[in-house]
């Protein structure tokens, strides 16, 4: 009995501590589960939006609590989306005209920003004016405004003038290009996303660019003796329907709008589905509990038309009936029911016929008092010779002076250094504030608590995990190695690997270098190794391999590098509480995106007696200089080189941390 005991004893011992190669299993946690952080993450998603419920039914108990809480979300929201541009002039030029049955269009360039060319189309209906006109704004489609879609020419026969521009990323406004002006990326999405992560840094975001052409692009009309400056309306699909939302709440010329397949709960959208690409996100809307909904209440009770397929993917069906509820509910409580409609179609991510017909008779209704429905009795293709405003294909390639984003970023860069130079004058008290504030955290209070997982020994030296615990944190698996003479001054050499703690603890080099003299400790912080998320998570086009994590924590305002400085934290707890390891020494070994976290550690704990660096940017500007790079939006943080970067947290933190390459 005791033979077999002993038998599975060994049994146990060996599928605890060695893997099927006979690699030290250095997994410490005694649980796992593929997506623990993401699931971590969204408890918060769903505490702020619990929140914003609580709020949101105080307003729906009268027409003074609703106007009160449309205008608070107005004030969050320009909170969050940093400054805009000073308004420029225009230079707008008509660069070709064609003439059509019943309408003409015009193709039209202008700046939103001096050098920051904009492509655009003119449909204007037959006849004198001046004619109501509305903003078409292009879904996610690589051409832009190429092909034209059916509804400009509908809307132009039937007395609405419609203007439709290139988002950037799109069209004639590609950024990433080769010498043939071939795009560098596999699309607009992907291009949105690694621009708005540079826009971020910056305190901005790729909407808000977005948004800010598209008010220029209403401040063209204006000008027009041909167009009535008091009826204005946007809408769009797709991506196009995702930058109308983000126009409401900022562009008091809107006098009526239209949604199609985009709307739905951000909430849920963020559970089932994960963050979609980067124009779609401001960071904080969680934080300030702005839902997709409250885009739309920001502007009620002006008309507003929401257009939804039952079986789309990319807009849950369920989330949107849901949000389209709290919409009915506002507009009834300020006594304008019929000013928001919905309609549904048994289709997917598309707007068929019927309901394109149903959106100009919405804008037709409130421009024009006119209900009467409208239907397309005539197909017109715009040929795309008339649609394209330059000969290249690309704005960029058009003008010599054309400022590009990724230039933009790189001169905002320049243009931040003096007001980071004068932030960090301030005394240390003030700085510090400021870099809690951006890594989006609190400095923990409350204790932890270590709890031992497992323990193997050997002539040499002695392995033992913990899982280390902080109320309302994740925990942090951690693996000890420990020699058997443990001297007073043996330092504790904490690794912290990208791919991983199981790299470190099975590289024959660093087990050897430390086990006869130091106290080697590896762990993972969460996200990385034990916790890391499935790489199915991420989609390709996405260039990050942590993409939703990054994203859900911007959302929330708990960004994902605060969120690790935390557990380094808790990781120096550790040390302090245990008499084993309290009072030596802790020097840090680091690699990747580990780099931005232990800077900011440094500077913000004096227990890590110094920190060695490799395979790590060493200053956020190498972000705007290679925007086509994986993995950043890792590194993220809101703002920051409005007040620092890397390089002044290492100058600060007494030069305790280095880079070896």
């Amino acid at each position: 009995m005791n033979k077999r005991l002993t038998t599975i004893l060994m049994v146990l011992f060996c599928i605890l501590f060695f893997n099927a190669n006979g690699q030290i299993n250095s997994d410490a946690l005694p649980w796992g589960i593929s997506a623990a952080y993401k699931h971590f993450m969204i408890y918060d998603v769903h505490q702020q939006y619990a929140d914003r419920q609580k709020e949101l039914a105080v307003a729906f108990t009268s027409k003074e609590a609703m106007l009160k809480y449309r205008d608070d979300r107005i004030q969050r929201y320009k909170k969050i989306i940093g400054d805009l541009p000073e308004k420029s002039s225009l230079n707008a030029k008509v660069v070709g005209s064609s003439n059509h049955d019943g309408f003409r269009v015009e193709k039209i360039i202008f700046e939103s920003i001096p050098k920051r060319y904009v492509s655009a189309v003119l449909y204007i209906p037959e006849g004198k004016g001046p004619f109501p006109a509305a903003l078409e704004l292009p879904g996610h489609n690589v051409g832009g405004k190429v092909p034209g879609s059916p509804s400009p020419v509908l809307f132009a026969l039937n007395g609405i003038a419609v203007m439709v521009i290139d988002p950037i990323g799109q069209g004639e406004r590609i950024q990433f290009v080769d010498q043939n002006n071939v795009s560098l990326t596999r699309g607009s999405t992907t291009e949105h996303t690694l621009l708005n992560q540079g826009a971020n840094l910056l305190g901005s975001s790729f909407p808000v660019y977005e948004f800010w052409d598209n008010h220029r692009a209403i401040d063209y009309l204006v000008t027009r003796p041909d167009i009535d400056k008091e009826r204005i309306g946007v809408y769009g699909s797709s991506g196009g329907g995702n930058q109308s939302m983000y126009m409401l709440g900022l562009d008091e010329r809107i006098m009526v709008a239209a949604i199609g397949v985009f709307f739905t709960q951000r909430e849920r959208m963020l559970e089932i589905y994960g963050p979609k690409d980067g124009c779609q996100h401001i960071p904080y809307e969680g934080k300030e509990h702005l839902e997709i909904a409250d885009f739309v209440i920001m502007k009620a009770p002006k008309p507003v038309f929401i257009m939804a397929g039952r079986y789309d993917s990319n807009a849950d069906s369920w989330g949107t009936n849901q949000a389209f509820g709290e919409l009915k509910k506002a507009y009834s409580v300020l006594g304008s029911p019929e000013r928001v409609s919905m309609l549904t179609s048994e289709r997917g991510h598309e707007i068929p016929k019927p309901m394109m017909e149903a959106l100009v008779t919405w804008f037709h209704r409130w421009m024009t008092g006119d209900s009467t429905p409208i239907h397309e009795t005539r197909k017109v293709i715009v040929p795309v010779s008339d649609l394209q405003c330059t000969s290249t294909g690309q704005l960029n390639a058009t003008f010599s002076d054309a400022v590009s984003i990724p230039s933009y970023h790189l001169a905002q860069y320049e243009k931040y250094a003096k007001q980071r130079a004068d932030f960090l004058k301030n005394d240390k008290s003030i700085v510090t504030k400021k870099v809690i504030e951006l890594l989006g955290i609190t400095i923990p209070a409350e204790k932890i608590i270590p709890e031992e997982t497992g323990t193997i020994k050997s002539a040499n030296f002695d392995v033992k995990k913990y899982q280390i615990t902080r109320v309302g944190q994740m925990p942090v698996p951690c693996v000890v190695l420990i020699p058997q003479n443990i001297k007073p001054g043996s330092p504790i050499m904490l690794y912290l690997n990208e791919g991983g703690k199981s790299e470190i603890m099975n590289d024959a080099n660093t087990v050897d270098r430390n086990k006869q003299e130091n106290i080697m400790v590896a762990v993972d912080l969460r996200g990385f190794g034990e916790t890391a998320d499935p790489l199915s998570s991420s989609d390709p086009s996405q260039w990050n391999r942590e993409y939703r994590n990054a994203m859900i924590s911007l959302h929330t305002g708990k960004t994902i590098m605060g969120q690790r400085v935390i557990d380094l934290m808790s990781v120096l707890d550790f040390f302090d509480s245990d008499p084993l390891f309290k009072g030596h020494n802790v020097n840090i070994v680091a690699n990747g995106n580990y780099g931005p976290i232990v800077i900011h550690t440094a500077y913000l704990d004096k227990r890590i007696s110094s920190a060695t660096i490799t395979r790590s940017i060493k200053s956020y500007n190498e972000y705007l200089k290679n925007p086509l790079q994986r993995d950043v939006y890792t590194n993220v943080l809101y703002g920051v080189l409005k007040y620092y970067d890397l390089q002044d947290l290492v100058s600060l933190s007494g030069n305790r941390v280095r880079f070896s390459d």
